[in-house]
């Protein structure tokens, strides 16, 4: 453990298989270890994979395969900056598309049930402006989205 902090994140059986689709599809990214257990424990058996390190973004984090007593939920999600539509839809779609589901204003759900925040810089400085009218013309372009679309959220600052 080279890391003081890392991202604990709890899967049913499946952590090295939602850290290899992290590493695939985020950029600065990677499966760093994979652990197998010790001895028998209530989720699985000695050998099993028990966590496994990983980086998302830049991110250390750390799956573990605890079962299925606990489930992710929207308390807890990634924020990914991106810096164009390209980026935003490829994003987008590779979770989507795997297993995910759409949501609200940008939001996602892996098939694991992690939850991303696909968010282009664009929207971000657009809501958060010093010109309130502008910022409240994104904020309401963006409550009408699920993927977000940058021409639009340039277009309601505009007015």
């Amino acid at each position: 453990m080279n890391n003081k902090n890392r991202i604990c994140l709890w899967y049913d059986g499946t952590a090295q298989e939602a850290a290899e689709f992290y590493a695939r599809t985020f950029p600065d990214s990677a499966v760093d270890a994979i652990h197998h257990a010790p001895g028998d424990y209530p989720a699985g058996q000695q050998g099993d994979v028990i966590t496994v390190d990983f980086t998302v973004i830049g991110i250390p984090c750390i799956g573990l395969n605890g079962g299925a007593m606990f489930k992710h939920n929207e308390a807890f999600s990634f924020q990914v900056a991106t810096d164009d539509q390209a980026e935003t839809d490829r994003l987008w779609n590779a979770i989507i598309d795997n297993g995910g589901q759409a949501s609200a204003c940008g939001w996602c759900k892996d098939k694991w049930g992690v939850s991303w925040q696909i968010s282009p810089r664009v929207l971000v400085d657009a809501v958060t402006s010093t010109d309130k009218a502008a910022a409240k013309r994104a904020f309401e372009a963006m409550m009408t989205m699920t993927k977000i679309d940058i021409a639009a959220i340039q277009a309601a600052v505009k007015g």
